[in-house]
């Protein structure tokens, strides 16, 4: 492996399976270190396209998403690094396809738990082809001031903290990533800090070794000296004693081994790390740090001391002038997330969107702040349920009926009306459900369902200015405008509409007063006397019951009363009781599958009129 440096303010990585956080960290180390391009060049989710929008600084950027390994390679050809963050399961197929690729170069495979066989096929293949791996089971890596893998190094205060945001002298290497995080900030208290570091994973067989990088580390002219964290189990570290050994290693070297408590246990004792289990008393931390030392590497007596050897190895070398340590420069600061601040604290920031009807926040749903639970164990029905989101509180149960009533007898008026009508030919079209649902909707309005709030507020006006019925009417006549809510084009004096005399009859029995309906009886009787069809329609008898309601069940003041008739409420119980029939003519007419409908030539009049 050997060879020099793996990263540098240009490189730039390919993302496999999106996560967004880890993205986010290596864009804010980006421009924490000033690097003039982020270092994510694309994201790689399996079957997707598109971008995911992310920060770098206090721009925002589009990320952009390729569903293909290859894809990715081929939109990003100066990307050589790919980042796994696929499950142990995929991991290998996934590495492999990547370092079949030829711009790839660097593989850092996550996943803990990848298959012993599977993980030796990847080495085998990037040794042979001249590639890198850094894991399995591993955090990444870091080269300070110019890139870092995934959440290497954690939070953007730790990075500031250890000074990774500018390189240092020293090169560092161990099994551990949680470690490694530990090792950065001792190296920024007591040498000038990092250059690069890699955690090479806590797996029985990783990648690349200790050895592999400190090999590396001994051709990087900017390192000066090499830390080296390893731990019990396994042989890596006798790669180390032998390049020691034969002198291949220039750069002094401070290392120890972990795990020296596990002679105090009278059995086997696995650690953490699939690997960090002692196979033997070659495989102990005594005897890789006994055997270190005497290869020439710095090894103190204990993980406490072992702070202190390095500052030592720093210190001869600064004073033999072999490092220059560097004035200390504040890096810049990087705009924090609009989220984190305010659960900080720190900003206040206006809400887009206002609710008071529903709230889910908690660990049920609640509507009106009554939860669902409550809904259902009470056996609530659909009106209570539109009181509550509607008005915000729980109406009389004969309202509730009444809302009731009104949804059931207004949910279908035959195939002929006019929203129905166009249903039935949407669907005949092969159109969806939603398309179906909307074209007849689309035809409510002032001449088809849609009188219901027109019907309130002229009966309201009119009973409350005192306007005797002929006077009512006739000053509609003369401002040009229908009553609403009187009118039928089939319902007659002798043929009344049955939906009308069933609300009636309930409200009589059942409401405490019924003033305003009964003023618009007293309409209807003044319209029939002057022709047969202008009876009382259901929009006029639901607006003027609904007024009734309102104000009998006295929880509703004057203003709420007249919000509620503007907003259009009361168009509002038409449009979902019609829906339920639009509906069901959508599904009938897909059951009955009925062809493209095509109006007939002999009931249309083609004239030049």
């Amino acid at each position: 492996m050997s060879t020099g440096q793996l990263f540098s303010r240009t490189t730039q990585a390919l993302f496999y399976n999106y996560k967004q956080s880890p993205v986010q960290r290596m864009l804010d180390f980006d421009f924490l270190c000033g690097r003039e391009t982020p270092s994510v060049a694309g994201v790689i989710n399996p079957g997707s396209e598109g971008f995911h929008k992310l920060f770098f600084g206090q721009e925002e950027i589009a990320v952009p998403v390729h569903g293909t390994i290859a894809a990715a390679c081929k939109a990003h050809p100066t990307a050589d690094v790919f980042i796994n963050f696929a499950s142990f399961r995929s991991a290998f197929a996934s590495s492999m396809e990547a370092l079949l690729q030829p711009t790839i170069r660097v593989i850092a495979i996550i996943a803990e738990g990848v298959p012993e066989g599977d993980a030796k096929k990847l080495i085998s293949y990037a040794r042979a082809n001249n590639k890198v791996v850094i894991g399995p089971a591993t955090v990444g890596g870091i080269q300070a001031g110019a890139f870092k893998i995934g959440d290497t190094a954690g939070t953007l205060d730790n990075i500031v903290h250890c000074k990774l945001f500018r390189p240092g002298s020293v090169g560092f290497v161990s099994k551990s990533g949680g470690m490694s995080n530990e090792l950065y900030n001792v190296l920024a208290r007591v040498t000038d800090g990092l250059y690069e570091g890699i955690a090479i994973g806590g797996d029985a067989y990783p990648g690349s070794t200790l050895s592999d990088h400190v090999l590396r580390y001994n051709n990087i002219p900017q390192i000066k000296m090499i830390v080296v964290l390893g731990e019990l189990g396994g042989r890596d570290e006798y790669s180390l004693v032998e390049a020691l050994q034969q002198g291949k290693v220039k750069k002094p070297v401070v290392a120890w081994v972990s795990g020296t408590c596990a002679s105090l246990f009278k059995s086997e004792v696995q650690f953490g790390h699939a690997g960090a289990k002692s196979g033997g008393e070659m495989e102990s931390a005594q005897a890789k740090n006994k055997a270190l030392q005497l290869a020439g590497a710095v090894v103190p007596t204990s993980f406490e001391s072992f702070e202190q050897a390095i500052k030592e190895t720093y210190d001869a070398l600064v004073k033999e002038k072999v490092i220059v340590p560097l004035e200390y420069s504040q890096p810049p600061a990087v705009p924090e997330d609009l989220n984190v601040a305010i659960k900080n604290g720190r900003v206040r920031a206006p809400t887009h969107i206002v609710s008071t009807i529903c709230d889910d926040r908690g660990e049920e749903p609640t509507y009106a702040g009554v939860p669902m639970s409550t809904i259902i164990e009470k056996d609530y029905g659909l009106g209570d349920v539109i009181s509550l989101l509607w008005f915000k509180r729980s109406l009389p149960r004969y309202c509730t009926k009444f809302i009731e009533m009104c949804i059931m007898l207004c949910a279908d008026h035959g195939p002929c009306v006019s929203g129905a009508h166009n249903t039935i030919v949407t669907s005949r079209a092969g159109k969806d459900l939603v398309s179906c649902l909307v074209s007849g909707l689309l035809t409510i309005g002032p001449r088809f369902g849609g009188a219901i709030d027109d019907a309130a507020r002229y009966f309201k006006e009119a009973y409350e200015k005192g306007l005797a019925p002929d006077a009512f009417v006739e000053s509609m006549k003369k401002r040009g405008i229908r009553v609403p809510g009187i009118g039928h084009r089939i319902k007659s004096r002798d043929n009344r509409d049955k939906r009308v005399e069933l609300l009636q009859k309930y409200a009589r029995t059942h409401f405490p007063s019924v003033r305003y309906m009964e003023y618009a009886v007293t309409v209807e009787n003044y319209t029939l006397s002057k022709a047969a069809n202008l009876v009382l329609n259901v929009d006029g008898c639901i607006g003027s019951l609904f007024l009734d309601l309102l104000v009998s069940c006295n929880m509703f003041s004057q203003q709420e009363i007249d919000e509620i008739i503007e907003i259009g409420y009361l168009n509002g119980l038409f449009v979902l009781a019609r829906s339920i029939g639009l509906i069901g003519h959508t599904f009938d007419q897909k059951r009955l599958k009925q062809p493209l409908y095509r109006h007939p030539w002999e009931d249309v009049l083609y004239t030049k009129y």
